[in-house]
This record gives structure tokens, sequence and C-alpha cells, in this order.
């Protein structure tokens, strides 16, 4: 039934996805996101600036909740035109662009300061435009905060309470190593298996955001979550080539000043989300505990270079980042 529904979704994006209104054209964007989660509200943002900015001239009609599939199945339907733009992890999106992988490197940044003057340099904006050549163009980076780990039964202070821990991860090779390198078992695992997961004991832990931490339910069953920050992979706007190339000049100048904009506006809108969210977990009874970032840092520089010999090609990109 999942599928039929996507098909259709997709029957119908490909008849409208460049739709002509009355005044102008409309953008079609999909993403994964509820309508609470503060990217969505940055989405929000792009609508509005860009309306505003075209004078009613280019329109966004925006799907969210997995509507038209997952992030993976929306950036298919970018590259063959049937969507115009979309919101994606980078983590998703190195699956189609390699230099996003860089993201996911541990303790990449060393703040969140030094994430965005990286994401918002020329650093940054060459990697958006790294995606054009697989019809995926970047437009800006929202911020989806730091990963940090939480269990329902051991506290980890350092990474030697990791040692035993079984630690669900994406199913991604460098957050695979990571928890590996640093002692834990890393256990890949569909995320809306999570929750029952952690409850049964077949996980002891995750690793994620606070948003996610709470949105998910996990902080009723994971009574410690430990903020030691070992990545920062950032969300993505994109917008599929066969829609860009068909803008003008100036439509092209306004959808880039328009994503702008909402990326700075949707700063604020995580860090609220941020500092609601540890409320709500503090007040649920959730330790949180604040480690020795240095030393988990230190333990998955392995993973550092071993993505450097898997890429060689990028580690004038790690060295850049690093230096900055």
């Amino acid at each position: 039934m999942k599928y039929k529904l996507i098909l259709l979704a997709f029957l119908f994006i490909s008849l409208a996805s460049c739709e002509q209104a009355d005044s102008g054209k409309v953008l079609y964007l999909g993403h994964t996101l509820p309508q609470t989660h503060p990217v969505h509200k940055g989405i929000l943002e792009f609508q509005k600036a860009l309306e505003k900015k075209s004078k009613g001239t280019l329109k966004v009609k925006i799907f969210p909740d997995a509507q038209l599939g997952s992030e993976r199945e929306v950036l298919e339907l970018l590259q063959i035109g049937s969507v115009a733009a979309t919101k994606v992890s980078a983590a998703t999106l190195s699956n189609f662009v390699p230099e996003y992988h860089l993201f996911g490197i541990p303790y990449l940044f060393r703040d969140k300061n030094h994430q965005f003057d990286v994401l918002e340099s020329d650093i940054g904006k060459s990697i958006l435009e790294k995606g054009s050549k697989f019809w995926l163009r970047g437009l800006c980076y929202y911020d989806a905060g730091s990963r940090s780990f939480y269990t329902s039964n051991k506290a980890i202070r350092t990474p030697e309470d990791l040692k035993g821990l079984k630690i669900r991860v994406m199913n991604n090779q460098m957050a695979i190593n990571m928890v590996n390198a640093m002692g834990g078992s890393a256990t890949p695992l569909a995320y809306g298996e999570l929750y029952t997961a952690i409850q049964q004991g077949v996980v002891d832990g995750a690793e994620n955001n606070p948003p996610s931490f709470v949105s998910s339910n996990h902080y009723e069953i994971s009574k410690y979550y430990t903020l030691d920050q070992h990545s920062s992979v950032p969300d993505v706007l994109l917008i599929g080539t066969k829609f860009w190339n068909n803008l003008s000049e100036e439509e092209k100048i306004w959808v880039q000043e328009a994503a702008d904009e909402s990326a700075q506006a949707q700063k604020k809108f995580w860090n609220d989300s941020v500092e609601e969210s540890m409320k709500i977990a503090r007040a649920a009874g959730v330790e949180i505990i604040t480690p020795e970032k240095a030393l988990f840092a230190e333990e998955s520089k392995s993973v550092v270079d071993e993505f450097v010999k898997e890429f060689p090609e990028m580690a004038a990109i790690v060295n850049q980042i690093k230096n900055k």
C-alpha cells in the first residue's frame, strides 16, 4: 500500500512539479519531517521569503511528513524533475554526492560557530555546488544539531563506559566505525524500531540530537544523555537542476536569497527546540552528562584516517575545515 501511494504521488507530481500558476511558477517541495519540526519552520520561511521577493510569481507548495516518500525516494524524484526541491540530511545525500560524506567525520567541527563558519564559507558553498552534476543543486544548510549518546541503564562518562554496550546507529559505515572505535558495539537498526528495541534490551542505547531524543519519546526509557556531541551532520535544502535550469537569472537570485534568509531564521528555531527539549528531558528525570569531549575525539581518530584512505581526494578539504 505504501508503494502504491508513493507511485500515485509520483504520477501526480510528474504532471505538476513545474506547474505554471496563473500568476507564475509553483515549486513543489517534499520532505520527511513533521510540521512541528524546526527544519520545517525554516522551510516555511523559505516559502514566505520567495513569494515576497517574486511578488507571488514563484510559489512554494510543501509536502511534509514523507508524503512523497523517504529522503532517498524524494531525491530520485528531484533527479528526474518530478519534484522541484527537498530537504534531506547530508548523510542521505552522501549516497548521491560523495563530498557530503565529510560531514559525518566525528569531531570535524570544534563547535557550532566553527561549523557555520565553514558551511557558510567558500568551502561549504563549493560542496553545495558539487551536487549539480548529479542534478541536485544545494541551496543552503540547515542546523540539525549534534548527535550524542543516550542509554537506558548505564551512564556514559568516558569512552571506557561504552565497552560492551550495543548502540543503535544509522546504517552508515562511518557511524558504525565511530561507535566501534570508541569501544561500543554499533548496531544498525531502523529508527522506527528503536523505542521497542531499547525497551526490550535489544540495544542499550542510541545517539541523536536533543529534539529527536525527545520527539521520539526515547527520553521515557533512556535515563542518561551524554552530550559528547560526536558528529554534527547538517540538513541541506536542495533544488533539482531540471527545475533550476528553467528559471530566469532573476528568479535564480530570488530562490538563492530566500534560501539564505531561511537558513538564518532556522538556526533560531533549532536553538529554541533544543532548549525546550532539554527542559522536557530534565523534567522527566533524565541525567544530562557533560563529558570531556577530547577523550571521545581521541578514540575516534582512526575513523578520520580510514576516511582519508578511502577518499584521498577529500583530504585537502578536511584539512581546510580543520584549519579554518
